[in-house]
């Protein structure tokens, strides 16, 4: 290992670590607005379109009124757009990279048009790792709860967690993606892309055509759900929806860095610029480690709650996902997600599924692993 690394970046200290563990449990008072602190319906189709994700139960008033809901509502996953914690925005370590990796969510209640959220975060815990990508990393773990604000009704709770590792260790001495390096970044001819834009074709929303509990079975596969490929243009379409965590325009920009100078480092033409950069700025991804400008982590569990959504239909409900994201997924990759039915059980009245889903890049690498329950009408 190169002993000698270059230090361009902030590094994790002890200091550090004890300040953060001195916020564990502690109720977090201000922190930056959120991007959408309503789900009004331009809210909810920006965040579904980002994703990917056409669903007409979402997107389509005029189809949302034939529905049970009466108008459209949202999708589990923009909530991530009404808390930036939940979306990465972490505290402590100033300077110290943050790769958004999971997350594991309840919803108890549907989230209807022009709902108003209230959100409650705090500090979980911090876990100490060695890690491939950069060594030493600490886990950072968040505890987020939702609340309908017009009635303090809880809506959905979730932990999400980013790991801070150091971006020079990263770059000049992780292993994590030295294969991945020397082997160069793909290029795809047409003939092969035609291959999994087929899966775009066959892409089917269930939505009115209600599932029932009974007419499944333990075993039972999901339709393979295509992304990709990765381009920045992209992930800039999900940041649109979401609303990133650091992108300012000009003098909210410098209002940042001068709060926070961490999060503006210099760009080729020493300017400062944010540090979300990484995900559309090939020549920062590289210095912090990352094998080319790759997605966002709260996007890749997004796709996987599209998986489960497009399967379960308008009256299914999605109770609980969980996602653990395993690799960057630069551009280029084409992502395959894949889901198999493993429990059909009941609960407190409820009737109730487990699905297990494994997403992988082309070449077989893993991407993200997760899980959902899905709660179904018994015939």
């Amino acid at each position: 290992m190169n002993e000698m690394v270059q230090k361009k970046f902030p590094k994790i200290t002890q200091e550090g670590l004890d300040g953060l563990r001195e916020r564990i449990g502690v109720k977090i008072e201000k922190t930056v607005e959120p991007w959408c602190y309503e789900a009004t319906r331009d809210n909810i189709r920006h965040y579904a379109h980002g994703i990917g994700d056409d669903n007409p139960l979402w997107c389509d008033p005029e189809y949302a009124k034939t529905t049970k809901y009466g108008d459209v509502i949202a999708l589990p996953s923009f909530l991530f757009a009404t808390n930036r914690i939940i979306s990465g925005y972490v505290g402590g370590l100033p300077g110290v990279h943050a790769m958004w990796s999971g997350a594991n969510w309840n919803w108890h209640k549907t989230i209807t048009r022009n709902m108003e959220f209230r959100t409650e975060a705090v500090l979980k815990d911090l876990i100490e790792h060695e890690t491939r990508f950069a060594g030493k990393a600490v886990q950072q773990i968040y505890h987020v709860d939702f609340y309908d604000a017009a009635t303090g009704d809880l809506v959905a709770d979730a932990d999400s967690w980013c790991f801070r590792t150091d971006r020079d260790q990263a770059r000049e001495n992780g292993t994590k993606y030295t294969e991945a390096k020397e082997k160069g970044r793909r290029v795809w001819t047409e003939d092969e892309l035609q291959e999994y834009y087929k899966y775009y074709e066959q892409e089917t929303v269930r939505g009115s055509e209600t599932r029932y509990w009974d007419d499944v079975n333990e075993g039972d596969e999901l339709p393979t759900m295509v992304k990709g490929p990765m381009t920045a243009t992209g992930f800039i379409a999900y940041a649109q929806g979401w609303g990133g965590l650091y992108i300012r325009a000009n003098k909210l920009a410098w209002q940042l860095q001068q709060k926070h100078p961490s999060a503006g480092p210099k760009n080729k033409f020493g300017i400062p610029d944010c540090p979300e950069r990484v995900h559309w700025e090939e020549e920062f991804a590289l210095e912090v480690g990352a094998p080319g400008a790759y997605d966002y982590g709260p996007e890749r569990t997004s796709w996987l709650t599209h998986q489960v959504t497009n399967w379960m239909g308008d009256d299914g409900f999605l109770r609980q996902a969980k996602c653990q994201v395993r690799r960057h997924n630069p551009e280029g990759d084409i992502i395959l997600i894949n889901g198999t039915v493993v429990r059909k059980f009941e609960e407190n009245g409820r009737y109730l599924l487990e699905i297990q889903q494994r997403a992988e890049q082309q070449d077989g690498e893993l991407s993200a692993m997760g899980s959902a329950i899905v709660e179904l009408s018994k015939r």
